[in-house]
């Protein structure tokens, strides 16, 4: 009788990756083209992101150790991915990867080439490679990284032992650094007596004062290196004048809020742990300093509390000085348009607030949305939408609210007529939305993807993030005529059959390690589709990650939105404490109804896909696997 325990581990599924090919070229290599071939005998981790994709971004951070611990084993390669047309333009790109600090080769893929030929569904997605060109692992979503350091030190002990392993310097080449007063700058106020102005300094992790020029450089604050200690910041954007004079930082990246003093030069934490918000494992509310937060955009005081842009969950939160708490006020964490009450309403990565009349305003990016709340007499709050088609749709169209276009705005400014100055970021453009006549017209072009502005007098000062500047303009008494453009979100559709189709989202837990299940079901997923009446069955929320969906007839084509997580812990009696992780991604798949479609939509989680192994793979996409 065979012992099962001394049986030997399955081999790994392999399938053959397919070469690195994008339009757009090389970045952070000299000017040395990449090949599959040329980076044979290492791990390669192909990184599929987007710049406006805050999750992208939220992977893209949670790589640095790995990359610094194995820098003699293994290559990050991020492969750029756009969603947006300002997205395609190679200068953008050139900004996003020194603006996001990134410290590996990227390529740029306008066209989607790679991001095809690997089958990938979802920003971010992270492809594992083996030393000999094949592809072990994909993984969708953020809550990896411990899976793919397991996979990585498991290579690099197989492949040493083969010989096929490869040490040594990687590819990444530094790119000349460039003298700016400021280098990327996300918002900026005005400091009340001396007329200054305050900006975060993104990229340089700090923030400078300005005089009121908006040019002479007063005093730096921070170290100017990424940290959470005192005086340091990592990546901050929103600013806002608080009641005691101090001014609220939105310090991103290091999922806090810090509060500086102008007169002492003091910064203190007010809000947050350092660590990111998981669903799952950490609270919605409770005192400011021990309720972890996910990539705070900017903040605004309204109704006695500050409000925050969480645009790494997709919500709005507050914070109360007078009782030291912070709470969930609006959003469900999932990502999509919806207006009612707060508590139902999906956002898409708010960035931008400001507060005009009785309403709290939001730039909604991803949804390429002008969005406000407004409190009813019961004290409960409201979401409506001002200007936004939802996730796909975004241009430059001027005219009825309800038919205009933005294109990832991040900024929104309240004007002394009651009407809101936006900041349109990815049209290079400042917008204006009138509440009165319900029009959106274009006040400034020519921008450089502005982030934020403040008002001075007759004047608007635009931070002007892309060009590294403050550009004060005077507020113009007819609007600028635009040519109107309006775009889709265009990836290639997957073709389904018509009727049933079964969802299967693929989650292997790591090694080593087993889904959480102490508090009830480790897994959720959450299915709708664009539009509505795409789905006749399977829409709604479960705890299955696989669904039969029943796709109504008469509609050809839509968007299925499907929000997927896990969570896994240690799998060792011997360990008091287990290390728990939590695994989440949302996928936008557009999908054609043909007679000819697969009746399985398999999207991968984490692990491989046994189902479609290959799909995409291999040279000209025919595609190889081993077992």
């Amino acid at each position: 009788m065979n012992d099962p325990a001394s049986a030997p581990a399955p081999r790994r599924a392999r399938v053959r990756a397919p070469e690195l090919i994008g339009k757009g070229g090389w970045l952070n290599t000299g000017g040395k083209e990449l090949s599959l071939a040329a980076l044979r005998g290492r791990i390669l981790v192909l990184d599929f992101w987007t710049f406006c994709c805050v999750n992208c971004l939220h992977a893209m951070d949670a790589l640095r150790d790995l990359e610094e611990a194995h820098k003699d084993t293994v290559v990050v390669v991020g492969v750029h991915s756009p969603k947006f047309v300002h997205e395609a333009e190679h200068a953008a790109v050139v900004d996003a990867v020194e603006r996001y600090e990134v410290r590996h080769p990227v390529l740029d893929d306008p066209e989607l080439a790679t991001w095809k030929q690997y089958a990938v569904h979802a920003w971010p997605t992270l492809v594992v490679i083996d030393p000999e060109g094949y592809i072990v692992a994909q993984h969708a979503g953020e809550g990896h990284t411990h899976a793919i350091e397991q996979l990585i030190t498991e290579l690099e002990a197989e492949h040493a032992a083969k010989g096929t392993l490869r040490r040594g310097d990687g590819p990444y080449v530094e790119p000349e650094p460039v003298a700016t007063d400021l280098r990327f700058p996300g918002k900026a106020v005005v400091l009340p007596g001396s007329g200054h102005f305050l900006v975060s300094d993104t990229t340089r992790h700090q923030l400078v004062e300005l005089a009121e020029d908006g040019e002479s450089v007063v005093r730096r604050v921070g170290s100017g290196e990424r940290g959470f200690g005192p005086g340091a910041f990592r990546e901050p954007q929103g600013l806002a004048l608080l009641p005691d004079g101090t001014v609220a930082v939105a310090d991103t990246v290091n999922h806090a809020l810090r509060a500086y003093d102008p007169a002492t030069g003091a910064v203190t934490t007010i809000a947050g742990t350092g660590r990111q918000w998981w669903w799952h494992e950490s609270p919605t509310s409770g005192p400011a300093t021990e309720v972890p937060l996910s990539s705070p955009w900017d903040v605004a005081w309204w109704q006695d509390r500050l409000w925050i842009a969480m645009a790494g969950v997709h919500q709005l939160w507050t914070y109360d000085p007078a009782a030291g708490t912070v709470e969930a006020v609006a959003g469900t964490t999932g990502e999509g348009l919806e207006d009612g009450p707060a508590e139902q309403a999906l956002f898409a990565q708010p960035s931008g607030l400001a507060v005009a009349g009785d309403r709290l305003w939001v730039a909604d990016s991803e949804n390429s949305a002008l969005r406000y709340v407004e409190r009813g007499q019961d004290g409960s709050y409201t979401v409506g939408t001002a200007v936004g088609l939802g996730l796909f749709d975004f241009g430059h169209r001027d005219g009825p609210a309800g038919q205009a276009l933005l294109q990832h705005p991040l900024g929104v400014t309240a004007l002394p007529d009651g009407s809101l100055a936006i900041s349109d970021t990815y049209n290079h453009a400042l917008r204006r939305y009138d509440p009165a006549s319900d029009e959106v017209t274009t006040l400034a072009t020519d921008l450089r993807e502005p982030s934020d502005a403040v008002l001075v007098g007759d004047d608007i000062v635009v931070v002007e993030s892309g060009r590294h500047r403050l550009t004060r303009l005077r507020l113009p008494d007819e609007a600028v005529r635009v040519a109107a453009v309006a775009h889709r979100t265009r990836r290639a559709a997957t073709d389904v059959a018509p009727g049933k189709v079964r969802l299967d989202v693929v989650f292997s837990a790591p090694g080593g390690q087993k889904l959480d299940t102490r508090y009830g079901p480790s897994t959720r997923l959450l299915v709708s589709s664009t539009p509505p009446e795409l789905l006749r069955e399977g829409e709604g929320a479960g705890t299955d990650l696989v669904r039969d969906l029943v796709l109504a007839d008469g509609i050809g084509e839509g968007v299925l939105h499907v929000s997927a997580m896990a969570a896994s812990c240690d799998d060792d009696p011997a360990i008091e404490f287990p290390a728990c992780h939590v695994h989440q991604q949302d996928w936008g798949v557009p999908v054609r109804v043909t007679p000819d479609g697969t009746g399985r939509l398999g999207l991968v989680l984490a692990g491989m896909d046994a189902e479609s192994a290959g799909a995409g793979a291999g040279p000209e996409g025919a595609g190889a696997a081993d077992a």
